[in-house]
Order: structure tokens, then sequence, then C-alpha cells
């Protein structure tokens, strides 16, 4: 990945995309979290695939990505510890398959960068009859969270971990302040992201300078003061709580959090790695073959680590009458991953597991583009072929080191109705 300043906080990634028949432009604004303004900046991404200022309906904008040969829009938020991200992408096939030798990437550009900075504003807003159609949408999704039971469980334990500090601030925005969403609010949050976010291009099968060129030009024309984004920190150690909810449903779910002290990124993340594959990140993790095959205490057990959170995560589906004997026996697996050494065979499994993952990277423009993206977060921009070299190079004693600086916070256990921890 080539990667160019264009100004102040604004940068322009340029990645290869000669292999694919396919190229993408992707417009990204980091900004902290800000608990005043999450709900607005949750409808924008709503608000944006409605249309732009060239193109300004549904019905517009749908025809113009029609004639761009079926052209994909997405327009998602996402979040990074205290940070969140706005993004609009525009994706589609090469310009030499271009029947009649349209600039398509240029084109997909134009686009990207018309929805993010010159959407359809009328007298200044956002409209508000599109608001009011969005608010409704919106609400209805984040009334859905319920339904999927995994989701719902992870999500209400992620609330009582970060409680109110800035990395906990919900990136879906909160149903109970949806109905008092107005288009001025929505509109002026819209216009702070623009002027204090930064901005980062992700630009696949486009040339750089032309690419620089339309960037700069659409930048001249707004009003920027852009504001360094706050730097992720863990939470502190505490004591583990214990929270129960229960709902009429059959199977349980049950998530583990644990916070990481003294955890560095360059010197801690490729151990890392390898230790999330050991305990319950692959097909061979302590966690499968120990947990769930030889004890069948759970349907599925998995195990992943945040790194902008500082937060490691351990859910499974269970039964109800099951949920206190494998809580500990999660608990033991990584107790014994703390202590004692990391055999031969589990490290070689972990390290090729891993490593083939990092080979996938390269089969699609997403997949490229979704690794620097999490790279650039970290301030990093090591590819995979680096990632690798570092992974070859993880001792067990090292695995068994970062799985060490974790601390056990908290577990959620969602039941069915009057049943409870034995």
């Amino acid at each position: 990945m080539e990667r160019i300043q264009l100004a102040p906080q604004v940068y322009l990634n340029l990645l290869p995309a000669d292999k694919f028949n396919r190229c993408r432009f992707t417009v990204q604004l980091r900004y902290p979290a800000r608990r005043d303004n999450a709900t607005a900046c949750a409808l924008l991404p709503y608000l944006l695939e409605r249309g732009y200022a060239d193109y300004p309906d549904l019905t517009a904008l749908s025809r113009r990505l029609a004639a761009l040969y079926g052209a994909n829009l997405s327009v998602n938020t996402s979040a990074s510890g205290p940070c969140r991200a706005l993004t609009v992408s525009v994706d589609g096939i090469q310009q030499r398959f271009a029947l009649r030798g349209e600039q398509l990437a240029e084109e997909y550009a134009r686009l990207a960068l018309g929805v993010m900075f010159r959407p359809a504003l009328r007298d200044g807003m956002f409209d508000a009859a599109e608001v009011e159609i969005e608010k409704k949408q919106m609400a209805e999704e984040l009334a859905s969270e319920i339904n999927d039971k995994r989701v719902y469980c992870l999500r209400q334990a992620r609330r009582k971990f970060f409680g109110d500090d800035p990395a906990g601030i919900e990136r879906q925005g909160y149903a109970e302040e949806v109905p008092g969403l107005t288009a001025e609010a929505v509109t002026e949050a819209w216009r702070w992201m623009v002027r204090c976010a930064r901005v980062e291009i992700f630009c696949s099968g486009l040339d750089g300078q032309q690419a620089a060129a339309m960037v700069r030009d659409q930048l001249d024309k707004l009003e920027r003061q852009p504001q360094p984004l706050p730097e992720g920190k863990p939470m502190p150690p505490c004591q583990p709580g214990h929270f129960t909810e229960t709902m009429d449903m059959v199977q349980a779910k049950l998530c583990l959090l644990f916070t990481v002290e003294d955890f560095e990124t360059g010197r801690d993340l490729p151990a890392m790695r390898l230790a999330m594959a050991v305990l319950g990140g692959s097909p061979t993790s302590r966690l499968f073959m120990n947990v769930r095959e030889k004890q069948s205490l759970c349907y599925y057990c998995a195990a992943s680590f945040n790194s902008f959170g500082g937060v490691m995560c351990i859910d499974s589906g269970i039964e109800p009458e099951n949920a206190a004997r494998a809580e500990q026996a999660i608990l033991a697996e990584w107790r014994d991953l703390c202590e004692n050494p990391v055999s031969d065979q589990e490290l070689e499994d972990a390290r090729r597991y891993t490593i083939n993952a990092l080979a996938a990277v390269g089969d699609s423009i997403s997949a490229q583009e979704n690794w620097y993206n999490g790279q650039l977060w970290r301030d990093n921009t090591d590819s995979p072929a680096q990632v690798r070299a570092q992974l070859e190079q993880v001792t067990a004693e090292q695995v068994r080191q970062a799985m060490g600086k974790f601390r056990f916070s908290l577990s959620y256990l969602l039941t069915k109705e009057d049943d409870c921890r034995e």
C-alpha cells in the first residue's frame, strides 16, 4: 500500500487492483465518539444512501448506479475504541471492461466523494420528511437487536463492561433518542464530522495523481478544522462482575470479558494473534476441543481480542443448566494457558491457521481494504506478508505471556426464564 498525505489529517491510501476485475473507492471520516450526538451520527448512513446533490433522490441515484454497470454503494459506521468512523464505498467493474470506454474508476470516486461531502440538502439541511422516514427504519433496527440472542448478549456484556467510557458509546445510537431527532440535529452532526474528522481515502484501481486531484478539489470547498483522535486505553482491572438476564428462550448465551494489562501493539500483537488461535479462535483451539468436544458443555465457544478496546471476549451457546459448569471450564482453560507451556503441536496448528487467514487477505479488494483499514487504526501499515514474518518468530513462551496479560472482568448470562446459575 502507498500512503500519501494530501492535507492535515487527510490521507490517500493506494491499493493494488490489477489482478481483480473490479475496483473500489472508499471515503472514511474518523472522529471522536461523543455521547451528545451519537444517535444523530448513527442516522447519517440511512440518509446518505438516499442520494446526493447530483442525484438527489433514491430513484435518480439507483439509475446512476445501474448505468455504471451495476455499481454498488454502501454507507456504514464502525467503532474503534473511543473513535467512530463513517464510511462511503463505491465499487464496480474495472473500466477496461466498459463497453463504451467510460472512465468508471473516476465515476466511482466522484460518486463516493459526492455522497460523503455533498449530500442532498434542502435549504442547507437534510429533508425533514426523509429524516422522519429513516428514523422509523432506524428505530425498527434498534428494536430488532433482541432477535439475535448472541449479538444481544455480546452487546449487553459490552455495555456493562465499558459503562460511561467513550469506548462504550453506542455506534448504532440510542433507541430512546430516535423520536426526538430533528433534521437540524442530524445536519449539524454531519457538518461537525466533516469539519473535525480525519479523512482516510482508500483507492483501488484509480490512478493516484487523478485520485489526489479529485480529493483536493472536493476538500478545497469545505471548512476543515481537524481534531486529533483520542487514543484507546484498556479498561482498568476490576473485581469480576456476574450478570444474569432472563427471557423466553431455549439455548442460553454466555459472554466472558477480560481486560488487558501492559499491552503494546507493536510488541505484543503478533503473540496475541496466536494466543487467540490457541485459546478459542481456531478449529484446534482449547475451547473447541476441550469445552465443546470433550465436555460437551456448549454448542460453540469462540475467543477474540479487540486491540482497540483492550478487551478479550469469549462467547458461547450453552444449555441453561450447564451455565456454571461452562463458565468454570472456560476459565480453567484460560488459566491453564496462562500458567503452563503451550505444546509445540498447538503452537504450530495455531500458526498455520493464522497464516492461512492472512493469505486470504489478497483474495478480494474488500478484504485488502479491510486489512489496511484495521492496520491504520493502529498507526501501522504492515502488509500481511510482514505480519506473517512476525508470526513465524513468535515462541510458545510469548504466547503464554500474552495470555497472562488478561484479567477476568465480567460474565453475562442470557438464559431462559426461571433459570439461574448453579
